[in-house]
């Protein structure tokens, strides 16, 4: 594990620290820290370039001349690519050049550029800032008599206002908070100053435990009786909340199947007392009862006819066809009724009538008659 000297505002020095392997001793990864620094530096542009192409530039609405008989080169405007101040052809416009970079790729490019630094010796500790009030020339000061020249980055702490207003206007001066550390601004400069509080590291700080053994030790302790006082209030409040009823798994399928169950019975139910199909009750829930009364025909003149004094033949075909229904009908009540009065020579004899009058053709004779006339010559 590398160590470092720990110095003073004075620069004489205090000891030495140990620094991070995590941080401080990996082998630097070059193409990481490439890619992250570009990702960072593309990151910076603005993106606001911007041309104007042949439709945005003013003018040029007219054909210059006319197409041919002049002997010069066709041209349709004079804001063509090829004109003096005429439209960019595939030249720049707004974009964002921001690039996704993987966080552990970031996190990985920040340790090689301290390691690197660590390497080369340029990472240097300090036990204090040793500012009573803010000034300019003390930190200007202090870089000199760490022997610090060039670009250095100076980590400090947000609450420190004394040290970062004494550094703020050193030109040369990068200030840095340690949750802003990156890769760019270590590598670009020559110097990397830290505090003893603000060393990366991945173990917890000494002033981190103090803090933590001080909240425990503010936490007042709970004497014997407290606590059983405690248990039995928490027992309390068990015994008077009511228990959730839990449903085993078994209980709940049969549940659920007695429910489905009801539910075909409704359904039955329902489409018996509508009659006919019971898979047609759930779609026709007005369905009236089927009674078993056959349905009467409607009646020719009840229907709609077409407007104008002609019949429409469909109308009267229909029409034809009804009547010689309702004819039929007449004469099969007519013939159940014979049949269950009459004797069976009656019922012969209207049977016989029947058969003739169908027989009949529609001239109103039949061929029996004209048979048994050719017949008898008398």
């Amino acid at each position: 594990m590398a160590s470092v000297k720990v110095r003073d505002s004075a620069g004489a020095e205090k000891g030495s620290v140990d620094l991070d392997e995590t941080y401080f001793g990996i082998e630097p990864n070059m193409a990481v820290m490439h890619q992250v620094v570009t990702a960072q530096l593309a990151a910076r542009r603005a993106g606001t370039q911007n041309t104007k192409t042949r439709a945005e530039v003013r003018g040029g609405g007219a054909k210059p001349w006319k197409q041919k008989g002049t002997g010069r080169a066709r041209q349709g405007s004079i804001r063509s690519p090829q004109w003096k101040g005429g439209g960019v052809a595939l030249g720049p416009k707004p974009r964002s050049y921001a690039q996704r970079t993987p966080k552990k790729m970031i996190r990985l490019a920040l340790r090689s550029a301290l390691s690197d630094r660590a390497a080369e010796g340029k990472v240097v500790v300090l036990d204090g800032w040793g500012f009573d009030a803010p000034s300019t020339r003390s930190a200007a000061a202090l870089l000199n008599a760490l022997g610090l020249e060039g670009r250095v980055v100076v980590v400090v702490a947000a609450d420190e206002a004394v040290a970062i207003k004494s550094f703020r206007n050193l030109p040369e001066v990068h200030l840095l908070e340690p949750g802003e550390l990156n890769a760019y601004d270590i590598l670009v400069s020559d110097y990397v100053v830290f505090t003893k509080d603000n060393l990366p590291s991945t173990e917890p700080s000494d002033q981190t435990d103090a803090s933590t053994k001080s909240a425990k030790a503010a936490k007042p302790a709970q004497t014997p009786a407290a606590t059983k006082a405690t248990k039995a209030t928490k027992a309390t409040k068990a015994t008077k909340a009511p228990a959730a009823t839990k449903v085993k798994p078994a209980a709940a399928s049969s549940a659920r199947k007695a429910t489905v169950v009801d539910a075909s019975a409704s359904v039955e139910s329902d489409s018996s007392d509508a009659g006919g199909d019971p898979d047609m009750a759930s779609d026709l829930p007005s369905r009236p009862k089927n009674t078993g009364e056959a349905s009467k025909p409607v009646d020719p003149a009840d229907r709609v006819k077409p407007a104008g004094d002609k019949a429409d033949p469909r109308f009267e075909a229909a029409r034809l066809k009804a009547e010689k229904e309702a004819e039929i009908r007449a004469r099969q009540s007519a013939r159940s009724e014979a049949s269950d009065g009459a004797e069976p020579e009656a019922t012969e004899a209207v049977e016989t009538a029947e058969a003739e009058s169908e027989a009949k053709p529609a001239g109103g004779f039949s061929f029996s008659q004209t048979t048994q006339t050719e017949e008898d010559p008398s």
